[in-house]
């Protein structure tokens, strides 16, 4: 159905917490889950590749040769459950993630909006608004994505190992008991570089929407169809993950616990002098494979979860507009 002028119940002119919906944190937590319960094995085999360095590799790790022969090894060494190696904190992660980005986005979209959906911000609002929101989430979830990253590199059980955890809490408490508050916040500069994928994403996905439905005549809030929502999805992601990838790598490998670097340019030097250009894109194959399953799931989950919320609010506003 077409958008509902402004938001329903919305008031022009109110502060910023009067715009928070908690639908979208709903949203954004049902689609994050989901999708990463289904494609966290691909996620694992992604980081794996992230981290090796070829063949001047300071770390002992297992070699693969593609991502068959990468499930085929950890299949036969670990058992199915070692492709999901990780998952707990990835699922935290990733529920709590997009949860809050879609919370803080929303609510700073349609505060610029002045609770009118149906006003365009163009395309530097919608990058401002995705960037605001993607600093607060990366702020409250760093830690969690520091233990998915640990874990998933865990290769072997090794009794007694600094290296290896029980679980997420045992990893969160024993990072900040032996490495302090700044274990937990490894990656967190590069992560902050990796906001503008986000603000860049959410940009082409809001502004394919409403080009579109402004091509079709129609409001730029109104409601389209799954497929239409799927595609500028994953071009929208394909889009950022072009632009912007070589940050997930640099995050990776200063978020692991097998080797140590000084800093963020130590990486990019190392990396461009034994590994080339080609070693900012390590495991962008899997990443794709990985990301456009990903992406249309949690956008599809958060455009249907917000779409009835609101128009459930709007019918009852007008219910209680009848009997007023």
């Amino acid at each position: 159905m077409p958008g509902v002028g402004n938001g329903g119940n919305l008031r022009p002119g109110a502060s910023l917490l009067h715009y928070v919906r908690w639908e979208h944190l709903l949203a954004g937590v049902s689609g994050g889950v989901i999708a990463t319960l289904v494609l966290h094995p691909l996620d694992l085999v992604k980081i794996r590749f992230q981290v090796h360095e070829g063949t001047v590799a300071t770390v002992s790790r297992p070699r693969y040769n593609g991502i068959m022969d990468a499930f085929l090894q950890i299949i036969r060494k670990d058992g199915v459950t070692g492709i999901y190696r990780g998952v707990v904190p990835n699922v935290w992660g990733a529920g709590m993630s997009w949860g809050f980005y879609f919370l803080f986005y929303n609510s700073l979209k349609t505060w610029m909006q002045d609770g009118d959906s149906r006003l365009n911000l163009g395309p530097a609002k919608h990058m401002l608004a995705a960037s605001e929101a993607g600093l607060l989430t990366l702020i409250l979830t760093n830690p969690i994505w520091v233990v998915k990253t640990r874990m998933c590199l865990q290769y072997e059980k090794q009794a007694g190992s600094n290296q290896n955890y029980k679980g997420m809490f045992d990893a969160l408490t024993r990072i900040f008991q032996n490495e302090g508050f700044r274990g937990l916040y490894r990656g967190f500069l590069p992560g902050v570089f990796g906001i503008s994928h986000g603000a860049i994403q959410f940009m082409a996905y809001e502004e394919m929407k409403s080009q579109y439905n402004v091509y079709r005549d129609r409001h730029v809030d109104y409601r389209l169809k799954s497929l239409e929502y799927l595609v500028f999805a994953a071009l929208s992601k394909i889009i950022a993950a072009s632009t912007t990838y070589p940050y997930q790598v640099i995050r990776s490998r200063l978020q692991d616990q097998h080797r140590q670097y000084t800093g963020n340019l130590d990486i990019i030097r190392q990396i461009f002098r034994y590994e080339g250009v080609r070693g900012y894109y390590k495991g962008f194959g899997v990443y794709l494979l990985h990301v456009r399953p990903n992406i249309c799931i949690v956008f599809l989950l958060y455009e249907y979860v917000s779409t009835w919320k609101k128009n459930k609010r709007v019918r009852d506003q007008d219910q209680k507009n009848k009997w007023s």
